[in-house]
This record gives C-alpha cells, sequence and structure tokens, in this order.
C-alpha cells in the first residue's frame, strides 16, 4: 500500500516549513543593523570607562577650570557656524529635488532633524525621519524627501572626504600614529580621495542624464550645483572641526590641521558604527593629543557645545513649529 500525501497539502506544509526556517534569517537582517550599533555602543562605553577609571571627578573639575574661556567662547562660535552651514544641505538638496522651498523651512528641518540626529545616532534614520515629517507637510512626496535625504548624505560624504583627503596630506604624521600605516600610504590615500571627489565633479559635468549602479538610479546634479555641494560640506566639516579644535586648544597649542585629522578619523569611524556623537572614539583618539585627563575634558565642552546644547533647542523648534501647526488647521 502506499500513502500520498495530498498535494494541496504537502504544499501548504512546506511553505510552513520554509517560513519557520525564514524567520531567524528575516529578524536577523531586521535587526542587524541596531544589534551592531549596540555593540558599537558597548565597546565605546567600555572606552569610556577605561580612560575614566583612574581620574576623579575632582582631577576633571580643576580641568575644567583651567580651560581658557576665549577659546571656549570661540568653540560655541564655531559650532554655531557649522549649523548654520548645515541648512545649506538641505537648500541644495530640495533644488536638487525639484522643490525649492525657502531658506526658513530648509533651516528648520536642517536643525531640528540634525540636532536630533547627532544625538540618536544612525543620522540617515532619525534626522530622515524628522525631515520626512517636515518635508510632508510642505508638499514633497516620499520619492521627493528620499532625493533630499540622499542628497544630503553624499554631502556629507563629499565633505568629510575634502576634509579628510587634506588633513591626510599635510597631516600624515598624527594619521600614522592613529592608524599604524605608513605615511606615504596615507598621502596617497588623501590624493585618491581629493581626485574622486574632482571626478565627481567631472561626473556631473559630461554626465547629465540619469543612469544606474547595481539597482540605484542615480541622476547626477548639475556642475554648479556639484560644487556648492562639496563647498558647503567641506565647509561645515572645517567648522565642526575648528569647534573640537578650540575645545583642545582651551588646554595645549595643537595645530589646526593635527584636530582636524584627529577630527575625520574619529567621526569616519563614528559614522561607520552608527555611534551617537562618536562616544568613546572621538575621546581615543583626541588622547594622541593631549595628557588624559585635559583630553577628556576637551571632549566633554565638545559634546556639550556641539551635541548636547543644540538637541533641546531643535527639540523644542520642533515643538513649536508642531503646536503651531495644529493652530493654523484650527482655525
Amino acid at each position: 500500500m502506499t500513502i500520498t500525501a495530498d498535494p494541496a497539502e504537502s504544499s501548504e506544509a512546506g511553505n510552513e516549513i520554509a517560513n519557520w526556517y525564514d524567520q531567524p534569517a528575516k529578524l536577523i537582517r531586521r535587526y542587524s543593523s541596531y544589534l551592531i550599533a549596540l555593540l558599537a555602543i558597548t565597546v565605546s562605553l567600555l572606552l569610556l570607562y577605561r580612560l575614566f577609571r583612574d581620574y576623579s571627578l575632582e582631577d576633571l573639575r580643576q580641568s575644567l577650570v583651567s580651560a581658557d574661556i576665549a577659546h571656549l567662547t570661540a568653540s560655541i562660535g564655531f559650532a554655531a557656524a557649522s549649523y548654520l552651514t548645515l541648512t545649506g544641505f538641505d537648500y541644495l538638496a530640495l533644488i536638487y529635488a525639484g522643490k525649492r522651498q525657502s531658506w526658513r523651512r530648509a533651516a528648520l528641518a536642517s536643525f531640528c532633524g540634525l540636532s536630533i540626529g547627532h544625538n540618536v545616532g544612525f543620522a540617515a534614520l532619525s534626522s530622515g525621519t524628522v525631515r520626512y515629517r517636515l518635508y510632508s507637510r510642505w508638499g514633497l512626496g516620499a520619492g521627493d524627501i528620499a532625493k533630499v535625504i540622499a542628497f544630503c548624505g553624499m554631502t556629507v560624504g563629499l565633505g568629510m572626504g575634502v576634509l579628510g583627503g587634506v588633513a591626510l596630506v599635510l597631516q600624515p604624521q598624527l594619521a600614522a600614529d592613529l592608524t599604524g600605516l605608513g605615511q606615504g600610504t596615507l598621502i596617497g590615500f588623501g590624493i585618491a580621495i581629493l581626485v574622486l571627489i574632482l571626478a565627481y565633479v567631472a561626473l556631473c559635468h559630461f554626465k547629465r542624464t540619469p543612469f544606474r549602479f547595481r539597482k540605484w538610479i542615480f541622476t547626477p546634479p548639475r556642475p554648479g550645483l556639484a560644487v556648492a555641494q562639496i563647498a558647503v560640506g567641506a565647509i561645515n566639516f572645517a567648522f565642526v572641526a575648528a569647534c573640537l579644535h578650540q575645545a583642545i586648544a582651551s588646554f595645549e597649542a595643537v595645530s589646526y590641521p593635527a584636530a582636524a585629522a584627529a577630527f575625520v578619523i574619529a567621526n569616519t569611524t563614528a559614522l561607520i558604527a552608527h555611534v551617537p556623537g562618536g562616544v568613546g572614539v572621538i575621546e581615543t583618539v583626541v588622547l594622541k593629543l593631549l595628557p588624559a585627563t585635559q583630553m577628556l575634558v576637551a571632549v566633554l565642552i565638545f559634546r556639550l557645545v556641539y551635541f548636547l546644547i543644540p538637541l533641546p533647542l531643535g527639540i523644542s523648534a520642533l515643538a513649536i513649529w508642531e503646536l503651531w501647526t495644529r493652530r493654523q488647521k484650527s482655525d
């Protein structure tokens, strides 16, 4: 006697088994980025513990009191200049997407999104959520907002590339100490990065039509817009590096290229790991420039000025806008 199964039931059972086996894979794919971020944060906290464990609060307080007020004021000024420059990211991105808005709207979306995104981590997602909230109210579709976010992300990469390329060429010794690579190799990397950025401008000049790269379709911006994109990105990161430089200079004379090189290496690592504010990463890198106690206070000042102070301001601005929008609707 031969026992046969109903084909429909067999197919259904097979699908259930396949789905059962596929569930863990789906969960891993869905949450892998968060697990990686959690691991990165854990490692960063361990780094912070190793840095702080030998120093008392009194040591840190004395270092903070000894900080130079003029440099602290300059650090705040450079942070403000950076956030002002960041509004250009969104303004240019809206032009690229064909959805030009007033600078005031671009500034609101940029500041609210980035002041929150810098602290939360996963900046493209966290700041992107805030941007979506605002831009969708101003008539942009999901595709338009995706273009804005992608353009801003590209501007981050180009700006970091310019500062990083110049820092590697001008300050290869510090980069060699931080990375363990040879100075010649690092200078070569810096030149290659700058050449790639020039190639991007050339691509935007000669390739005016959309083209496909794997599953993505890329539409190059106009050459003038590409140059403005690079300039705004580079100026922003130059201001951020200057903010860190002034915080460090509150305790010891350090050259701006050295601080910029430290910032680029630390920030690149933090971006790859999605660590909020580069916790633990910046401290480890700046330790190459300052004695440990002063380094901790210098980075603490930098975090306070660039990350923590803008956060409540951004949240407040977003809340005020939400209340104002609802009142407008009710009227």
